[in-house]
């Protein structure tokens, strides 16, 4: 089909893709680049490894394709044009039904799996504990089913076969991690959400390009998550190999017993998904702003599948992860959602029928006097989430100096499962797996029965002095384990350690507070909200979260109460919450507005600041003569200093008549235009970059010219660049001469984070 020459979609064109040599996370400078650091071309910016979209030219992109789609005449036009229009309502619920069957086999591996700490089932070693009860039909007055058959009744037996299956799995999980390590390129051509299979685009990277290894498995993934949603390019992070990676690491990380949870890994596996489901519609894959729109939504169903909160799941993405959430978004990341809580709660993977987690029947409410015990817990979770950043940071630092312990992540994954295990398993409160905890400590012993349960046999007796004792000892043991397990190399997440930790906390405040009017369950349940409010900062998606896990809507009071003043508290000692943290800690860059504007408010700065040297600018510019034509070698020279450079989504400027500005040239458009359209071109040869092609054959660039670029004052305020950065999700912005109009520079985001993160450690 003929296009008009202003609507040659040239951003339609394939990106390149970036090579992944590995290299370690905090390397030496190179000779080569210090060498280079001296020049204006060799002026390093943070966050080199990383790529930028550019939130407007993915716009524009969208624009033209849509007018070309829906331009198409006859039937066929409209059918295809209709088939457009539905195919985000169709990837988002073949990402919902994908990762609910994703959800269901984990939950179903992690329950055997962890159960062989205890014993094994006789009917079938490939059932959990209780699968197999279920299957025998009946419990004796123990709560275990003779079918499953303990490996010991004596204490020491079990606790050292408990400790060795605990401290296998995590082994065998960060083994399993250890193949996700890949590097981010430094400065190879090119960028893009996805990678081609082009041998002329695979170009070999010299030791300057590599950049800083990522074990792309590891964690939770939402600090990587929230970086990718917010424009920044992280190559391979959501391939399906990560994916298989983290869910066979994930069933044994949380098979160990540890202080760890597979809700963060439940996300990032999501959004795997949505990666691969998003590949197949060109649609998504060629464009960066909507695969993010089908990323968020994607995201949404990760949570919603590990929760069974469907609408805490949207809104999990809208507070906490995405920073672009217009209400297309918000439809379809709700559909998503709910197709992934539907097919769980068919594949009924626990055997209730209900999506419910951890329902709960108390009967009872609470009085007026009781708001202030709210309230002292919500302190005492934000108490908690305020240092616990800190500690967590503290005690990797110091733990991590040591070259064994740096250089060996298994040992150190070995060594901390070791200690926990052992702390762990004596205490009857800690020794069940993380979901479990919670589900034994939110229990009303009134509505039960005779179903046999520690806790209420405990609260029955008259001396329960080594009952409180148990709850102090698991409320300081699983905070503590929680403080030095984040950040080892195995999928883990930090929602599930949280609730425990305020679960046996609330648990225990219970004990002096419930009296015939309330059960202690509650502040349990409280608790747990209010700890992980404090460590993560979510507030309404946290509260929503709560009532659909538990099936309480009658507390969503006590929450609010709770989660707001541990907010408050935490935010007292530390502004950052844990994802924030993670993502300094490992050099992720992410813009965030709130955080900018409070930054620059009281600065008083103008946009000239951000303007690159002279030198660089002057290699950086090209000014173009009245016949709009320059030399191929000029631009050559000028894509040589891009890539020295190193920051891979930078760009050329091209002024005339004095150094007014006409347009902008991504880097990464110049070197497709000079190596794939100018290959039968000569150094020589004359390269038109602005009006239109004349002659037949012409060596014609000028369809990759951004022709209008995003400009502002030089005397303009720092505020007015951060609000275009954050709300227009520019890559870059023109900066010109107040009263003249003549170009003075220009600035990329990474040279905003690199201002922003200098006024943070000011």
């Amino acid at each position: 089909m003929a296009h008009h020459p202003t609507e040659r979609t040239h951003l339609l064109y394939p990106r390149l893709h970036a090579d992944d040599d590995a290299r370690s996370l905090r390397s030496a400078i190179s000779k080569e680049e210090g060498a280079l650091a001296a020049t204006a071309v060799g002026e390093r910016l943070p966050y080199n490894d990383y790529t930028t979209i550019d939130w407007l030219h993915d716009l524009i992109k969208e624009a033209y394709r849509r007018r070309a789609i829906h331009g198409e005449p006859g039937i066929r036009g409209s059918l295809f044009a209709a088939f457009d229009a539905c195919s985000g309502w169709i990837a988002v619920t073949l990402i919902g039904v994908l990762m609910a069957l994703v959800a269901c086999a984990v939950d179903l591996a992690v329950a055997t799996v962890s159960d062989l700490k205890f014993g094994y089932c006789s009917l079938n070693p490939l059932l959990s504990r209780e699968a197999c009860c279920r299957s025998a039909g009946a419990e004796d007055e123990d709560g275990q089913c003779k079918e499953f058959t303990l490996w010991s009744t004596s204490f020491g037996p079990q606790f050292g076969i408990y400790v060795a299956w605990a401290v296998l799995f995590g082994v065998i999980s960060s083994f399993i991690t250890m193949f996700s390590k890949r590097s981010l390129p430094r400065s190879a051509p090119g960028h893009g959400d996805k990678h081609h299979d082009n041998p002329k685009f695979n170009l070999p990277v010299s030791s300057t390009q590599t950049g800083k290894s990522m074990y792309m498995s590891a964690g939770s993934g939402i600090p990587e998550i929230k970086t990718i949603l917010a424009g920044f390019v992280i190559p391979h992070f959501l391939d399906l190999r990560v994916l298989f990676l983290k869910g066979i690491g994930a069933v044994f990380s949380v098979a160990t017993g540890m202080a760890l949870g597979k809700e963060g890994p439940f996300v990032h596996m999501a959004a795997c998904l949505g990666h691969f489901v998003a590949n197949l519609f060109p649609k998504y894959k060629e464009n960066g702003k909507q695969f993010r729109e089908i990323l968020t939504a994607a995201c949404a169903s990760g949570l919603s599948a590990a929760f069974g909160a469907p609408i805490g799941g949207v809104l999990f993405a809208y507070e906490e992860l995405s920073c672009y959430f217009p209400r297309k978004v918000l439809w379809r990341t709700f559909l998503c959602s709910m197709v992934a809580a539907m097919t769980l709660r068919a594949l009924n993977p626990h055997k209730t029928g209900k999506l419910v987690l951890f329902e709960t029947n108390y009967g009872t409410s609470y009085q007026p006097h009781h708001y202030l015990v709210f309230v002292l817990i919500g302190i005492a979770g934000g108490l908690w989430g305020g240092t616990f950043t800190n500690a967590n940071y503290l005690w990797a630092r110091w733990f991590r100096k040591h070259s064994i312990i740096r250089n060996n992540p298994v040992f150190e994954v070995f060594l901390i499962i070791l200690v926990t295990a052992a702390l762990q398993f004596p205490n009857p409160a800690t020794r069940a797996p993380g979901d479990a905890i919670i589900r034994n400590l939110l229990v009303d012993c009134k509505s039960i029965g005779d179903h046999p349960s520690w806790v209420c046999d405990s609260e029955a007796s008259p001396h329960r002095g080594t009952y409180v004792a148990w709850l102090a000892y698991g409320t300081l043991v699983q905070l503590a384990s929680t403080t030095i397990t984040f950040g080892l190399k195995v999928p883990a997440g930090i929602i599930i350690p949280a609730l425990d930790g305020g679960a046996l906390f609330g648990r225990l405040i219970g004990q002096w507070v419930a009296g015939t009017h309330i059960s202690p369950g509650i502040f349990a349940m409280v608790g747990a909200a209010a700890f992980l409010a404090g460590v993560t900062r979510m507030t309404i998606s946290l509260c929503v979260i709560m009532f659909e896990l538990t099936g309480e809507l009658e507390y969503v009071l006590p929450h609010m109460i709770a989660i707001l003043c541990a907010k408050w508290t935490a935010d007292l000692l530390s502004k950052e919450s844990i994802y924030d943290l993670a993502q300094s800690v490992l050099g992720h860059p992410f813009l965030n507005a709130d955080e900018a504007m409070e930054l620059v408010e009281t600065q008083g700065a103008f946009v000239e600041q951000l303007i690159p040297p002279a030198e660089t600018m002057a290699e950086l510019t090209i000014a173009v003569p009245p016949s709009n034509k320059v030399a191929r070698r000029v631009l050559e020279e000028k894509l040589g200093f891009l890539e020295r450079r190193g920051l891979m989504d930078g760009g050329v400027v091209l002024v005339q008549h004095g150094g007014v500005l006409q347009g902008y040239m991504a880097q990464n458009e110049l070197d497709y235009g000079l190596k794939e359209l100018g290959a039968g071109f000569g150094a020589d040869a004359e390269v038109r970059l602005l009006g239109y092609a004349t002659v037949e054959g012409e060596f014609d660039l000028s369809v990759f010219v951004d022709r209008a670029p995003v400009s502002i004052c030089a005397k303009a305020p720092m505020e007015v660049a951060v609000e275009i950065f954050t709300k227009l999700g520019v890559r870059y912005l023109c900066v010109t001469e107040e009263g003249t109009g003549r170009l003075v520079g220009f600035v990329i985001k990474k040279r905003v984070l690199s201002y922003l993160d200098s006024l943070k450690h000011h």
